[in-house]
């Protein structure tokens, strides 16, 4: 019994040891698991902040407001662009006709913006360059218009006799009321230009030959009409004669020997030309103040044939 009792009792003294080292151990084991469970949240947490930065780093651009973005680039001391005093239309079709509405405008401005609607150069006399200007008209055709802005204006031209189309504006001369006419070359260029030789080197009396050539081709100009007599004549020997009369230059480019049988009688030099082939360029120009026109240059060339 004793034995019993001592035997229980190191039962008893074993198993306190057992119960504290069982405590203990739970202890650790609890520390132990506190512990991988902080690091694995831990773990898991990094983790997440890894992915997170990823898809925020693969996540594309939010659109921006181009609009918005236009504005915040505006320079601040940017200034809204100024409204032109005056209003100008020009429309082609179906004949050309202006109309202009301006107070108190600057010449030189509405010229400018007129040349580049006509896509035709523009020139100012020196007072008109900071002339002050105030006119209203609607739908006038180009030379009413012209003359409403300028108390001087010339307009030299080009006239294709085989287009069918009116005359094309080459220049438009706003001028001071005391200034001269621009020189005849001043848009009208061109370097070619044929001679005219006839005449016998003898002086004496006309050969019947020569009396009869006389005959078959008479040109004569009077009073800004011209008029034309040609019987069976080249054709560029009448353009040559034309130039001869009118005092221009003539520019033969081909060598057709259409010849001309016809009569015509004090016609504008526009109308006769017109008459006389389909290959002719004439040049004129327009002196709006006086209502009178004349010729600059001839010439005669066989149209460019395209390929088809």
């Amino acid at each position: 019994m004793l034995a019993s009792r001592t035997s229980k009792a190191r039962s008893v003294a074993r198993a306190e040891p057992l119960t504290t080292l069982k405590d203990k151990g739970i202890t650790v084991l609890k520390r132990t698991v506190l512990f991988h469970y902080a690091k694995r949240t831990t773990l898991i947490a990094l983790l997440c902040f890894a992915a997170f930065t990823l898809s925020v780093a693969q996540r594309p651009a939010p659109a921006t407001d181009t609009k918005q973005g236009a504005k915040e680039a505006k320079p601040a001391d940017a200034k809204p662009a100024t409204k032109l005093p005056f209003t100008l239309t020009v429309k082609l079709r179906p004949i050309l006709n202006i109309s202009l509405k301006a107070e108190k405008a600057k010449m030189s401005e509405v010229s400018q913006e007129l040349s580049k609607k006509l896509k035709t150069p523009i020139f100012l006399g020196p007072e008109r360059q900071n002339e002050l200007i105030t006119v209203e008209f609607s739908e006038l055709t180009l030379e009413p218009a012209l003359q409403l802005m300028s108390p001087t204006v010339y307009v030299d031209y080009e006239i294709d006799t085989g287009s069918g189309e009116p005359p094309k504006p080459l220049g438009i001369f706003f001028y001071d009321a005391n200034q001269s006419e621009p020189p005849a070359t001043a848009v009208v260029t061109g370097t070619g230009q044929s001679m005219l030789i006839e005449g016998n080197t003898e002086d004496g009396v006309p050969t019947e030959g020569e009396e009869k050539k006389e005959e078959a081709l008479r040109i004569t100009y009077d009073n800004k009409l011209l008029s034309v007599k040609a019987k069976k004549q080249p054709l560029s020997l009448v353009l040559l004669k034309i130039g001869e009369e009118l005092g221009i230059p003539v520019d033969i480019q081909t060598q057709n020997l259409t010849e001309v049988d016809t009569e015509i009688s004090k016609l504008p030099v526009e109308d006769v030309v017109r008459q006389l082939s389909p290959h002719i360029r004439l040049f004129v120009r327009a002196d709006l103040t006086r209502a009178e026109k004349r010729a600059l240059r001839l010439v005669y060339a066989e149209p460019i044939k395209v390929a088809q």
